[in-house]
């Protein structure tokens, strides 16, 4: 069964959703004591109990919170890896992205040093400041310009500008947090991730891999724990789908 799109949670109505999630979980040796009456309780603890013990498709520990969202789902039914990189401007810009991981700040901690400078010059920023969002025009722009075309990509250091700036030029290419949630496949590998932090702070990244919800990124100005204003290019292990301060993606893979 594919995943519904919603969140599953106590007073769930669809009974063959119900049933399938009970059958799953045990298919994996988690069973009810006595006859569930649809999705309530029993099985909300039930799925709470597999969530404290499982990982998700990522190999992470699942949030033990008693319901079933996307990866919880993946979880239970499998999720499907999507790793590979198409051949749009999206996917060249990726694997710029990629060449990148490594990079880091010169001194730790600056905004600056020989790449960090390059990536803020790409918008005409002066070294010192965040640069996240410069590395991801920077990615683009190389990409355009090994293909000889303009690039697509605003040119701005502001993630939520470039959120606003995409908004409004080509809203089709905005995906958002609850449409993604809705159904995680629409999310591909050379999407734009956007994280609102409030009072003007953001995050953004490249999805480098997605599988049930679970992201994979490759994120500048960042750190092995994914912070906003890091000391590098890596790769993160730890974003996701039901991330809360996640407002959505920028997708490039449209031709």
């Amino acid at each position: 069964m594919d995943y519904p799109g919603r969140l599953i949670t106590i007073g769930e109505q669809d009974a063959a959703i119900v049933a399938a999630i009970i059958a799953k979980l045990a298919d994996r040796g988690y069973h009810l004591a006595q006859p569930s009456n649809g999705y309530d309780r029993a099985v909300a603890s039930l799925v709470k109990q597999f969530q404290s013990q499982n990982l998700d498709a990522a190999g992470r520990p699942l949030l033990a919170d008693g319901k079933v969202g996307p990866i919880t789902w993946g979880a239970l039914f499998g999720a499907q890896k999507v790793s590979a990189v198409d051949d749009s401007i999206a996917g060249a810009a990726l694997a710029v992205a990629i060449t990148q991981i490594g990079q880091m700040e010169v001194p730790l901690g600056s905004n600056r040093g020989p790449m960090v400078d390059k990536y803020l010059a790409s918008v005409g920023l002066s070294p010192g400041l965040f640069w996240c969002m410069a590395f991801v025009h920077f990615c683009f722009k190389q990409a355009a310009d090994t293909r000889g075309i303009a690039n697509p990509f605003p040119k701005t250091g502001g993630v939520l500008a470039a959120w606003n700036k995409v908004k409004s030029a080509s809203p089709a290419r905005i995906v958002t947090a609850a449409q993604a949630l809705a159904d995680p496949a629409r999310v591909k590998p050379g999407f734009v991730f956007i994280l609102d932090h409030g009072g003007g702070l953001g995050h953004t990244g490249f999805v480098k891999e997605i599988q049930g919800g679970a992201l994979r990124t490759v994120e500048g100005n960042s750190n092995p724990d994914g912070s906003r204003n890091g000391i590098g290019v890596f790769e993160i292990n730890r974003r996701k789908l039901t991330e809360p301060h996640l407002k959505g993606f920028l997708d490039f893979t449209i031709r």
